[in-house]
């Protein structure tokens, strides 16, 4: 028989979680004695110990321990703790990989942000004749369904580009929204076309704006929108419209997002 102390050593178990183990019914003492509440342990429980310390640097809880020590030698129930116990740690791996990505992308727009100045300017957009089309898309990120509705019904027509062509969207909804978000995408052509289901040709009137151009991924815009938001404030300006993004280099010029080149435009008129 081992005394607590001996046990602990060689099991590499702290007297504390030994005592606890036995609090709980995971593994108690062969015997105690009762004048002295001295623990003993059996040489033969140092395996049971053993187990316990390896399923317990694989994550386990200590109820799911108990649990699997009764069916130890069960080797397909072992194996459905196991493959269940990988399913989560490959789910928490999934999590953890894409919570670093978001992380690595915090710490490269910091980066960026150090040596990046955001400048906004006012100009006049002058009257343009464009493809437009105005939907209400699931959330902003589906952007590209309003473009593939523009190409798709307008593919056989030959459109001729304006020079300079300008892609656009225009973001109708006066506050941010989660889902059910309205926008228009318009594109500058030269000529006269017919409209079709979704695609109006229609002349867009001038419209002056303060605007701001950077170069880099979307995931900078949010910075850019503050910026021109406080230069408006601080300029003698209130926003006049609806905001809108024009896409001088977009993911249908390059994949690349630090390539993409964006101008924010916000309309603005004096104070």
């Amino acid at each position: 028989m081992l005394k607590i102390g001996e046990f602990s050593k060689l099991s590499r178990v702290s007297v504390r979680m030994l005592r606890h183990y036995d609090e709980i019914g995971l593994l108690k003492p062969a015997e105690i004695d009762r004048f002295t509440d001295y623990r003993y342990y059996r040489e033969d429980q140092l395996p049971r110990a053993g187990r316990i310390a390896a399923l317990k640097d694989m994550g386990f809880s200590l109820a799911d321990i108990a649990g699997m020590l009764e069916v130890y030698d069960d080797r397909e129930r072992l194996k459905r703790f196991f493959a269940d116990r990988r399913a989560e740690l490959e789910a928490l791996s999934r999590d953890t990989a894409h919570k670093l990505t978001l992380l690595d992308a915090a710490e490269d727009r910091l980066r960026k942000e150090e040596r990046m100045r955001y400048d906004v300017t006012v100009r006049t957009i002058p009257e343009r004749y464009a493809a437009t089309v105005r939907m209400t898309i699931p959330r902003y990120e589906d952007e590209g369904m309003v473009w593939s509705t523009l190409l798709h019904e307008t593919a056989r027509m030959g459109l001729v580009e304006a020079d300079p062509c300008l892609c656009a969207v225009d973001f109708l909804d006066k506050e941010y929204r989660e889902e059910n978000v309205e926008v228009m995408a318009w594109k500058t052509v030269k000529g006269s076309y017919p409209d079709t289901e979704h695609v109006k040709f229609r002349t867009l009137p001038e419209v002056t704006v303060a605007s701001c151009t950077y170069k880099g991924s979307y995931a900078l815009i949010t910075e850019v929108y503050a910026a021109v938001a406080a230069w408006i404030e601080a300029n003698g300006y209130e926003p006049a419209g609806a905001m809108f993004n024009i896409y001088h280099v977009s993911p249908h010029e390059t994949q690349d997002p630090d390539e993409f080149v964006t101008e924010v435009c916000w309309p603005v008129k004096r104070r």
